[in-house]
């Protein structure tokens, strides 16, 4: 199933934001509380300090971070099952849109978990750093995908994330091991996306609904469930 408008009951702004360059533009569109703005205005400015070291967002986003970091990271929270516990969100890199997530899950959600999955050891640090200077409760495994998969695949995951990560073929296989008949993957896609989902499909059988993206025209929030592997015949 395939559409483009947003889910019914979303909290969320509906229809695009327009530019989100502030904290205060950014508390308007998503509604959140002073101390949920009060993590990310820390987690900006840990993101730009840290920036130098270890590239965590490509140079020309980083005076965007509200409108092509936060924001674009925030939307999937609507498209999650409302009181879902269990979250894994895979390659996280800088933390987007993992700990973006985690920020708001410690509001919306408090009794949810979030695991982050990242191979490279100092962007591991940063985001073990995030969570220390904001008192957010996450768990931070440095390995790679695959090994977290195949070691953690009795573990049921109700929501999992990733950005920028791989084409949906190569994604689909990373999760299918820890994907089970209730998981939600939401992916944020570019303009690519028809293609990535038909290659996908050459291997894969599930169900998915695509949604505009409220940050970039050209790109699309895919949802996706029931995952498995197609059978010959």
């Amino acid at each position: 199933m395939t559409t483009t408008s947003r889910g019914a009951g979303t909290s969320g702004p509906a229809g695009g934001v327009g530019r989100i360059e502030s904290a205060e533009a950014f508390q308007e569109a998503f509604g959140v509380s002073r101390e949920t703005l009060d993590r990310l205005r820390t987690y900006e400015g840990l993101v730009k300090s840290w920036q130098k070291a270890v590239n965590l967002v490509s140079p020309t986003t980083l005076d965007e971070i509200w409108h092509r970091h936060f924001a674009d990271s925030a939307q999937l929270f609507d498209f999650a099952p409302q009181g879902g516990k269990s979250w894994l969100d895979l390659g996280s890199g800088g933390g987007f849109p993992g700990l973006v997530l985690a920020i708001l899950l410690a509001e919306k959600n408090p009794d949810a978990r979030m695991t982050l999955v990242e191979s490279d050891s100092r962007k591991a640090a940063f985001l073990g750093e995030v969570a220390r200077k904001t008192g957010l409760a996450v768990e931070i495994r440095v390995e790679r995908i695959e090994k977290y998969a195949t070691h953690d695949k009795s573990q049921i995951k109700d929501v999992i994330t990733a950005r920028a990560l791989a084409p949906l073929s190569k994604l689909l296989g990373l999760v299918l091991p820890i994907f089970s008949p209730h998981t939600v993957a939401l992916f944020p896609k570019g303009r690519d996306v028809e293609a990535e989902i038909v290659e996908a499909s050459q291997k894969f059988a599930f169900d998915f609904t695509q949604f505009p993206s409220l940050t970039d025209a050209q790109a699309r929030i895919v949802a996706m469930r029931n995952l498995a592997v197609k059978t010959e015949g």
